[in-house]
């Protein structure tokens, strides 16, 4: 499952970079479509990250557990922050505030995924 979650965020990553240069070009139709697969993905992202969090209720302790809740939440921090990312450049709006989020709460996911929880790839 972890390499199903693995891919599924890196195609949201993809698809998510995708959309962002669609509507800095000025393509609003097919970045609209770009972003509603990514919500797809989303739902697919979310499913197997779920299914990880089981599985570390499921076989481990609580320190480590504890860190899986964090990576959790952030994730869902990080789906957040892509969202009104796309959101908020489709409506003009400035969205520095949101980057910076998104880089914090990226940084936090990569470092307890890859790096603390057993289940990741250990760099």
């Amino acid at each position: 499952m972890t390499h199903m979650h693995i891919t599924a965020w890196v195609l949201g990553f993809i698809l998510f970079i995708v959309a962002i240069v669609m509507q800095r070009q000025g393509k609003a139709k097919p970045a609209k479509i770009i972003h509603m697969i990514l919500r797809l993905v989303y739902l697919f992202t979310l499913y197997t990250g779920i299914d990880l969090l089981w599985d570390y209720i499921q076989n481990s302790g609580m320190p480590i557990l504890a860190e899986a809740i964090t990576k959790g939440l952030v994730g869902i921090w990080i789906i957040a922050a892509m969202e009104m990312i796309l959101v908020k450049m489709g409506k003009g709006k400035p969205t520095k505030g949101l980057w910076v989020q998104f880089w914090i709460a990226l940084v936090i996911v990569l470092v307890l995924g890859f790096v603390r929880l057993p289940m990741g790839i250990h760099l």
